[in-house]
């Protein structure tokens, strides 16, 4: 069974699901119509992922205060962290993961808030699902792609032609909707309170990605290196489904977050 039609099955079953939308979604989806959806799908609540990166950022914040010397390569980034792991082993270590991931950090929020619910995260990023069921079994999340969500729309025949009156999500963010891009972590923690210009790096598509981190190893200086995977960030996932270019990706998530 693929995870489409778990999620199909979940929700015949009257399943209790809590959304939990990736800070990308502006990408794919009009708020709030998609909060709606979601709701006429069969979710009790819909959280934002910002929500949990504003814990993940407390947390970075938190690492770095108490180890004033400790250096640390940012680990929300689901597919880089399994490339640390299989390219470059000796880095392990310095991975934050102390610090939860926005995904992490908001399935924790709806399972405080909604204690017998099934989180079920919703992004562009096949790799969380190996994040999910890998690393955080125990937190029970289902991964959907924004290309499985529009799959499991299409079964249960929910359009774009409902009403979104009242709509909103229900727990929300608003300081952290820029996180799906490059340096998200960085601009929106106050890192750069914390560190000088030259303690930090900010990169992102996997071609850049080795030569950071070969730098990282030559030069001690550097105590933070904030890394996503994807080409330009989250807004570039592989499970988005969009023809428009990157700066149009990125003015329809700065459009929401400035909303």
């Amino acid at each position: 069974m693929n995870d489409i039609e778990r999620c199909i099955s979940l929700f015949e079953r009257k399943a209790k699901l809590v959304a939990l939308l990736a800070p990308s979604f502006p990408v794919a989806y009009a708020y709030p119509l998609i909060v709606a959806r979601l709701k006429k799908l069969g979710f009790m609540a819909v959280l934002e992922v910002s929500a949990g990166a504003v814990k993940t950022n407390e947390q970075v914040i938190a690492l770095l205060k108490k180890n004033p010397h400790a250096r640390f390569i940012s680990s929300p980034c689901a597919g880089f962290v399994r490339m640390v792991r299989k390219d470059f082993p000796q880095l392990v270590p310095f991975l934050a993961f102390a610090a939860d991931s926005p995904m992490i950090a908001t399935a924790r929020i709806a399972k405080e808030k909604y204690p017998d619910c099934q989180p079920v995260f919703i992004g562009p990023c096949f790799a969380k699902k190996l994040e999910a069921t890998e690393d955080y079994p125990d937190l029970n999340i289902l991964v959907l792609t924004y290309r499985e969500l529009d799959a499991v729309f299409e079964r249960f025949k929910i359009g774009e032609g409902i009403d979104a009156t009242g709509a909103a999500f229900d727990i929300a963010a608003a300081k952290t909707r820029t996180y799906p891009f490059d340096g998200g972590l960085t601009q929106t923690s106050g890192l750069k309170g914390l560190l000088k210009d030259e303690e930090i790096r900010i990169i992102s598509g996997y071609k850049r990605l080795p030569a950071v981190l070969e730098e990282f190893q030559r030069n001690p200086k550097i105590r933070f290196v904030d890394v996503l995977f994807c080409d330009g960030g989250c807004i570039n996932g592989p499970g988005i489904i969009s023809t428009l270019s990157l700066e149009e990706r990125k003015k329809k998530v700065l459009d929401f977050a400035d909303g």
